[in-house]
């Protein structure tokens, strides 16, 4: 009897120590999952992104198949989920603010999407930019500057451009337009059916052609002072302006030039 009781009682404290280890166990992989879930790694988008760039780069922070993350902007912008104005017209170019967001094991593209649009509507209204043109104006700016000093002065050529009702006849709108970045447009390029060539047509461009910084819309709000109509970075770090045609001409032979010893 006494035997049958000590191994009663054995069993007992096995069973019991296998139940202490099995929630143990438990326990440590529900720890662990939660950590997972809630350990964030950083999802980087650069000044300058458009919106095409950040959706390929959400798609593989994500782990999600390619086009997920556009599918997900296109839903939530019609679906009035993104703090998008009328203007933007559903379109979330411009709003996918340049920052650093966290991205975790549960974050999904609609979530990282409008953080980053709140984030948008934030930056741009503590930077005083009120309408959607100064947004468009300093997308162009991103995406035509040289260096962060040549900013303010871009604004101001795309500002006088504008006055004096001409063509912006910028480039970087034509590479919007064929998704694209190259420094090279041909005249069969300015010839483009597509509201985004500023060539063809006046005005600024329907949308914003980037996400810009803070640079950017900085210098939309203020350009410097200046009669330039004219710019041309002739190489890196050497961007010239002036309100003399025949002196631009003659710039960007320069930078035809450039081009060609560098091919």
């Amino acid at each position: 009897m006494t035997t049958r009781t000590g191994n009663r009682k054995r069993w007992l404290i096995a069973v019991a120590l296998l139940c202490a280890l099995a929630v143990t166990a438990a326990a440590v992989v529900l720890i662990r999952q939660y950590q997972r879930d809630r350990a964030s790694k950083p999802f980087v988008v650069p000044e300058g992104w458009r919106a095409t760039q950040v959706y390929a780069a959400a798609d593989k922070a994500l782990s999600v198949p390619e086009g997920t993350t556009r599918k997900a902007a296109q839903r939530a912008a019609r679906a009035g989920e993104l703090p998008l104005p009328a203007a933007a017209k559903h379109n979330p170019e411009g709003y996918l603010y340049p920052a650093t967001y966290p991205v975790r094991a549960k974050t999904t593209p609609t979530a990282l999407l409008t953080f980053m649009a709140e984030t948008a509507k934030e930056r741009h209204a503590a930077a005083g930019v009120g309408d959607y043109d100064t947004l468009v104006i300093a997308s162009l700016v991103q995406a035509e500057a040289d260096s962060p000093e040549d900013m303010a002065k871009v604004a101001r050529v795309i500002d006088n451009r504008l006055k004096r009702d001409m063509p912006l006849q910028m480039d970087s709108t034509i590479n919007y337009a064929l998704g694209r970045s190259t420094l090279n447009t041909s005249h069969a390029d300015t010839r483009l059916d597509s509201p985004y060539n500023t060539y063809r047509h006046k005005g600024l461009p329907p949308s914003p052609i980037n996400n810009p910084g803070p640079e950017a819309l900085e210098a939309a709000q203020h350009p410097t002072s200046g009669d330039w109509l004219y710019f041309v970075t002739v190489k890196p770090g050497d961007t010239r302006f002036t309100d003399d045609y025949a002196q631009h001409e003659k710039w960007v032979e320069e930078f035809n030039t450039e081009q060609a010893s560098g091919a």
